[in-house]
């Protein structure tokens, strides 16, 4: 099965009420135009969206195919990741983390409050944002949502 576009999101009510069939695409993945996959039901899928997947990606629970029994969407899978917590009474190492996370080329994800942060984990990055006062950072499993995005893009690439 060949998926060209995005057909809406699972919480859209014409897919209401329809099995559905996941295919995993990794975070770093979700900006590539080309994919072949397996669904977790066995399904083989190819996917081939346009350049405008480039700056958008995939999103979790993006519709990728349809009919009247099924939908196949897209599943972002958890991924090893670092948590880097700014402790409130030091608000201007934002800054400093912000920097020691670009530097590497690393994208960087809001957290559920200002003052945490998340970045693919890689453990030389942990150790130096760990070395930074007032910032703690453990490595954790997390599933990257894109909203959240503070890099201007995404990419697996880091020193």
């Amino acid at each position: 099965m060949l998926c060209e576009k995005i057909l809406g999101t699972l919480s859209d009510p014409a897919f209401g009420g329809l099995r559905v069939d996941y295919v995993d695409i990794e975070w770093h993945e979700a900006f590539s135009r080309l994919h072949r996959k397996t669904s977790a039901e066995g399904e083989d899928v190819g996917i081939r969206m346009g350049n405008e997947i480039l700056s958008t990606g995939l999103n979790q629970d993006d519709v990728l195919y349809a009919d009247a029994e099924k939908v196949i969407a897209v599943n972002i899978p958890a991924c090893e990741a670092i948590r880097a917590c700014v402790r409130q009474d030091h608000p201007r190492q934002i800054a400093k983390l912000c920097y020691e996370v670009g530097n590497t080329h690393t994208s960087m994800f809001r957290g559920e409050d200002d003052f945490t942060f998340y970045t693919p984990y890689h453990e030389p990055l942990l150790e130096k944002i760990n070395g930074i006062h007032g910032v703690t950072a453990e490595k954790v499993m997390k599933k990257f949502d894109f909203r959240q995005a503070l890099s201007s893009s995404i990419n697996n690439h880091h020193h």
